[in-house]
């Protein structure tokens, strides 16, 4: 059986605040918050999973840039490996209507602020490597 492999994408603005996005009610994780991504079909690499879920889930085009960290957990009694990257949004992206198809809103927050969210257990695993990501960067 193949691994599970699920990609997060850490966009941040110039006012470095990171972009987190507002699950819908439904499933085990709804209602919570999290960083856009999803699951890597098989036979896909992780950058064109980024793409395409940014494509399916906002409507917005992206260029994928630095693997920021992974880490593993576990779902319906199977591993997942979680890969977060640094997503940047195209130019005018930003600017236009998001179209939400599993989210009922997104927020841009300073990355101190996510931990305070009732974000989803898979991404507070990878916070630390991000928060040490985005320190970095300053």
């Amino acid at each position: 059986m193949m691994k599970k492999i699920s990609v997060a994408c850490i966009i941040v603005d110039d006012a470095n605040r990171v972009l987190i996005a507002h699950r819908n009610q439904t499933g085990q994780m709804g209602g919570r918050w999290e960083f856009p991504g999803g699951k890597v079909e098989d036979g896909e690499l992780p950058e064109a999973a980024i793409v395409r879920e940014m494509q399916e889930e906002f409507g917005v085009r992206v260029r994928v840039g630095a693997r920021i960290g992974e880490t593993v957990f576990t779902h319906n009694a199977q591993d997942v490996q979680l890969i977060a990257y640094e997503v940047f949004l195209l130019p005018g992206e930003k600017e236009k209507k998001w179209t939400l198809s599993e989210h009922t809103e997104i927020n841009w927050v300073a990355c101190d602020a996510v931990p305070l969210r009732s974000f989803v257990d898979s991404d507070l695993l990878l916070y630390p490597q991000v928060k040490q990501f985005l320190d970095a960067k300053r």
